[in-house]
């Protein structure tokens, strides 16, 4: 695979690792974006407009702090929420919300979208991979384990699929497993494949 200079806008170690696995060169720049959306947005659109944000943001700091280093650079960013009931569901803030928001999601189907944004000299690709996550019913001590244990503060829905909470409590996926984990990877290689390394060529 050629190397053009792919620049991962995130600090996920699971997105890092997923393109790892799949063999994509790549370096990662990062930089602190607002990650609110408009009221009313679809939901599908909001890990999108977030992901846009990321990589406008990474973007423009290359070229103010690179002077065309990266020029021709490509640009790939994520966002990744949890929906339960239409509503958006976020990094939890502290153990008791991580707890309420296990104790909702417990014994339900929900919706786990990641907006992929990826940004190269001819423009932009934009989309979002949907899976849906069932969950097992979780007693309440199987959350406090879980919780205390690998502190979810920083996942949304307050999990990590491939965590033991992955392992013990999910009764079953429909769709990309990896874009649970952060990244529809098979998705990303595509169109990266098809818009990104062949007009290196």
């Amino acid at each position: 695979m050629t190397k053009t200079p792919i620049i991962l806008a995130s600090q996920s170690p699971r997105r890092k690792m997923l393109l790892e696995w799949a063999e994509i060169p790549f370096e990662v720049i990062v930089q602190s974006t607002d990650e609110s959306f408009p009221e009313g947005m679809p939901v599908t659109e909001v890990p999108i407009h977030i992901a846009r944000g990321k990589a406008e943001a990474v973007k423009q700091y290359v070229q103010e702090a690179y002077h065309g280093e990266y020029a021709g650079s490509t640009i790939l960013a994520a966002d990744t929420i949890v929906v339960l009931d239409g509503q958006v569901i976020g990094k939890p803030s502290d153990r008791d919300e991580a707890i309420r928001i296990l104790q909702s999601l417990s014994g339900n189907t929900h919706r786990v979208i990641t907006g992929v944004v990826i940004l190269h000299s001819e423009g932009e690709i934009s989309f979002s991979d949907v899976t849906e996550v069932h969950f097992h019913h979780l007693s309440p001590d199987q959350i406090i384990f879980y919780v205390d244990k690998y502190q979810p503060y920083d996942k949304a829905g307050a999990y990590a699929i491939q965590e033991w909470i992955g392992v013990v409590g999910i009764q079953r996926v429909e769709g990309d497993f990896y874009n649970v984990m952060g990244l529809p990877v098979s998705r990303v290689v595509r169109e990266l494949s098809n818009h990104v390394f062949s007009a290196s060529h």
